[in-house]
């Protein structure tokens, strides 16, 4: 290909690119693609027209994968470095107001355990955890507010058949008093300290 030829093509690609100092980089990747197919006789008008078109996409495709580079970037970013909460939510401030024994049945029934679960990790009779769970309701309403849809504990990706099935008897191996799980499904044991 004679110089002049170059020069002209090298100007084509200067106004496709958002960058001029790309123009190089992509005329010459237009040029393979122009070879591959062959389509490299520039002399005529079709393939002129052809290679500004490959050019054209090959920008659009960069500037895309340039833009979902950016938007993973940032996710990733912000996944490392969370943003502080700016304050609580009412129920997590009404909660921390609460008595130890109603913020310890308050804990266990958000995070998904039933009543019976309840009564046998506190070790309370039947007629104490509903008095329990009857003020913490009366609390609630008086507080205006309600508790959340569903069991916000049980919302992760997690099987938690298989580790409340692993519970109860590790629980009662280990003469614990508590039982439960991180965000991770990792089983802990809480016993009291020997006499």
């Amino acid at each position: 290909m004679r110089q002049a030829a170059y020069d002209q093509l090298l100007a084509l690609a200067r106004r496709c690119s958002r960058v001029p100092a790309d123009a190089d980089d992509l005329l010459q990747d237009a040029l393979i693609e122009a070879i591959r197919v062959g389509r490299a006789d520039f002399t005529r008008p079709e393939h002129r027209r052809w290679l500004v078109g490959v050019m054209r996409n090959k920008v659009r495709m960069a500037a895309r994968g340039a833009t979902r580079s950016r938007l993973r970037d940032s996710a990733w970013q912000a996944a490392r470095h969370p943003q502080p909460i700016a304050d609580e939510t009412p129920i997590s401030a009404m909660l921390a107001s609460l008595p130890p024994a109603l913020k310890s049945v308050a804990a266990l029934a958000l995070s998904g355990h039933d009543r019976r679960e309840i009564a046998y990790l506190l070790r309370l009779d039947d007629v104490t955890l509903r008095q329990r769970i009857s003020t913490l309701g009366k609390r609630l309403r008086a507080a205006g507010l309600a508790l959340p849809e569903g069991t916000p504990g049980l919302g992760l990706n997690l099987a938690y058949g298989r580790i409340r099935d692993a519970l109860l008897p590790a629980l009662l191996r280990e003469g614990g008093v508590f039982a439960s799980h991180d965000p991770d499904g990792h089983l802990f044991i809480v016993r009291r300290a020997p006499n």
